[in-house]
């Protein structure tokens, strides 16, 4: 039987994980609202991005490019967030596009406000809001804060490193929620 604590703690924070057979929370695990925006038609998503895979093909000099996972626009600044895989601790950041993203942040900020996270993440449940990331934003790599390391990638092909390696112990370990107020704050400040 559940008493009246747990009724209210399921109310407050949502579907909640209860091992009933011994009447003891196993895992109380919060779940964010729902998502504000939804992919309505998945196979069109789907065949959008298929699409566009078929530009760069075998026997062309170019090779593929790089995408900017999410682009939030206020009053004409912006928040840009690339997501990384972690492997072994670590996320690799092709040398190209951490010179792009550099530039993009440079030339922002020269006539508005722009902040840039790369967040690191291994495999996570954006709904629930106590689950982990780790971020550093664009000013921290430009100041040096986070070691520009390229030494653990070797490509002996072209005889040189293509990757940034960034070391999750560089990296600041925030929540889900951390992270939503975090946009937040910016969209305000954006005002």
């Amino acid at each position: 039987m559940i008493d009246k604590t747990d009724e209210l703690i399921d109310t407050i924070y949502g579907d909640t994980e209860i091992n009933q057979s011994k009447n003891i929370p196993s895992k109380i695990s919060r779940k964010s609202s729902k998502a504000k925006y939804q992919i309505f038609d998945e196979v069109e998503f789907t065949r959008g991005r298929e699409v566009l895979g078929d530009l760069i093909v075998h026997g062309m000099i170019a090779s593929g490019g790089t995408d900017i996972d999410w682009l939030i626009e206020h009053k004409g600044s912006f928040i840009i967030l690339e997501f990384k895989g972690f492997h072994n601790d670590k996320i690799n950041i092709a040398q190209g596009q951490m010179i792009a993203y550099e530039q993009l942040h440079k030339k922002l900020n020269q006539t508005t406000k722009c902040y840039l996270y790369v967040v690191g993440c291994d495999d996570i449940d954006f709904s629930n809001p106590d689950s982990s990331i780790w971020i550093f934003e664009m000013e921290q790599w430009k100041n040096n804060i986070i070691p520009k390391t390229t030494s653990d990638i070797y490509d002996e092909k072209s005889n040189r490193q293509n990757k940034f390696i960034v070391y999750r112990e560089y990296m600041d370990e925030i929540s889900i929620e951390r992270l939503r107020d975090l946009i937040d704050s910016h969209w305000k400040e954006f005002e």
